[in-house]
């Protein structure tokens, strides 16, 4: 493979713009642009977490997790150039399949869980919440601009399995999951 990038910094987003994989020029904050920042940040975040989980040593998680950060890549391609298909149904299966497995030994929830018990909990629930919020950005793309293909299904069963992942990572670690308690009333 040849170098994708001869040059970081271009100057052609200096007022505001930004171009797609199509050769378009959109806003910085267009709404496409809105969804791939939140893809990417999603990225990040679930970077810190399996560099976190690789530490503890956790490699059935970051077997399931770590191929989500290549497939988040090609969500964020697909946004940036809108003919381009990366993402296929056999990936929202395995989420699922990743899903029902893990469920399977955790077991019913007893109650809401909050986000936390030990870093990595938290860090996998940061993970999810940041899952839900690129799937809002790419729901408000794809009223303006629909999408093609998975990447909506994709980005939703990921924040399902990240929130499974945060309940296997409690079990893996021996900690008890943080269960919410209502507020007394008045």
């Amino acid at each position: 493979m040849g170098f994708r990038l001869s040059k970081i910094y271009t100057r052609t987003g200096d007022k505001g713009e930004t171009g797609l994989g199509d050769g378009r020029r959109v806003a910085k904050d267009h709404p496409r642009i809105e969804a791939i920042g939140e893809v990417d940040t999603l990225n990040s975040q679930l970077g810190v977490l399996l560099a976190g989980l690789a530490e503890q040593h956790l490699d059935e998680v970051v077997e399931v997790l770590a191929p989500c950060q290549h497939r988040l890549f090609d969500l964020g391609g697909e946004l940036a150039m809108p003919s381009y298909q990366a993402l296929n149904e056999a990936e929202v299966q395995r989420l699922e399949a990743a899903i029902d497995h893990w469920n399977e030994e955790l077991g019913p929830l007893e109650n809401f869980i909050l986000p936390g018990g030990s870093a990595l909990i938290a860090q996998a629930h940061v993970c999810r919440s940041l899952a839900r919020s690129a799937e809002r950005r790419c729901q408000q793309l794809n009223a303006a601009e629909p999408l093609a293909g998975v990447g909506l299904a994709y980005i939703n069963r990921l924040s399902d399995l990240l929130f499974v992942a945060a309940r296997v990572i409690a079990r893996r670690q021996g900690v008890a999951e943080v269960l919410w308690q209502a507020a007394a009333r008045p």
